[in-house]
């Protein structure tokens, strides 16, 4: 079986290991996210693909979800010490090194995705790990960032980047609109198109639904390949009880009018995209919501409380998509 996801950074990542559980002999492509990359330090930082590459290789720090584990962190000390910000992202000693190299390699000539490649050497990841561009694309996020001492409707309105935004802000202000800066102009990676027509089964992890998968979709020929491409594409909810599981993404679902529910998640990618769509059992009342929007729905725990979790859910999840395959 030759299975696509769509990945973002936490929830794919964990949901990825659940699929390899689920179906060890698949093969599977990840389209991953680079819509949160920024530069820091003068590096190439690929917050979304390190993830996917360090929870599946084995490197990840399993408390929060990113980073590296056995993490230090002397030389951001060191660079604060020198008054180099910024500060409020937090680069170990270990994931500099990952960036190094990618930087390195990006000044030699290499794309991205043989960059993610020769990094996946190292970590084999068990999955073919594919950027969904080599273009420059940076989602950043309008906001009014309130003066000191000022009025709550005053302020600066300013579009900064999604990492600041998230990491710095902790989306404590609202977000007023959203942008993948570059989208637009650019190309798939190589093999990403090629893997989505070759594909058995296409899915949408819990993943951010705007900046994460929103964000791969907004490349040029990627919603179009998958819609055309013929085969079941099934998703599972990132809003459980109308909530995020992780994160806040219904700051930025707010932002493109879209209430934190799963079934306006679901909606929100349409039943010209989306053939499967499930949700967690304590929104089984939004089945029929979602099905009336022309999405077969059902309802599973979709909690990743273990690996073992995330494999029922992945086996849900392609036992829709052979639900969908069969009608």
């Amino acid at each position: 079986m030759r299975i696509v996801v769509l990945a973002g950074g936490i929830g794919g990542a964990r949901f990825l290991r659940g699929l390899k559980r689920a179906a060890p002999d698949a093969d599977v492509t990840v389209i991953g996210n680079t819509g949160d990359d920024i530069h820091l330090f003068g590096l190439k930082v690929c917050p979304d693909l390190d993830t996917v590459m360090y929870t599946l290789g084995g490197g990840i720090n399993e408390e929060q979800g990113w980073g590296r584990a056995d993490e230090t962190f002397h030389l951001k000390e060191e660079l604060t010490a020198y008054g180099v910000g910024p500060d409020w992202f937090g680069l170990g000693d270990r994931d500099f090194a990952t960036h190094i190299v990618r930087t390195q390699m990006l000044s030699a000539g290499y794309p991205l995705s043989a960059v993610t490649e020769a990094l996946c050497d190292r970590w084999k990841p068990g999955v073919r790990l594919i950027p969904m561009s080599d273009d420059r694309i940076e989602t950043h996020v309008a906001v009014t960032l309130p003066d000191s001492g000022a009025t709550p409707d005053s302020g600066e309105r300013k579009a900064i980047h999604f990492q600041e935004y998230w990491v710095r802000l902790r989306a404590s202000v609202p977000a007023e609109a959203v942008v993948p800066v570059g989208a637009e102009q650019a190309k798939p990676a190589p093999g990403v198109l090629e893997a989505i027509a070759e594909a058995d089964v296409v899915l949408f992890p819990p993943s951010n639904p705007v900046v994460s998968i929103g964000t791969i979709l907004a490349v040029p020929g990627i919603r179009e390949g998958i819609a055309d491409a013929g085969v079941p594409v099934v998703g599972l909810s990132p809003i459980v009880g109308d909530a995020p599981v992780r994160g806040m993404a219904d700051k930025v679902l707010a932002a493109v009018g879209v209430e934190s529910t799963a079934a306006a998640v679901a909606e929100h990618y349409g039943s010209g995209l989306l053939d499967g769509w499930l949700v967690d059992t304590v929104d089984a009342g939004s089945v029929e919501r979602v099905e009336a929007a022309g999405i077969r729905c059902r309802a599973v725990p979709l909690m990743m409380t273990d690996l073992d979790a995330a494999a029922r859910m992945a086996r849900e999840a392609l036992t829709l998509a052979e639900e969908v395959r069969g009608a």
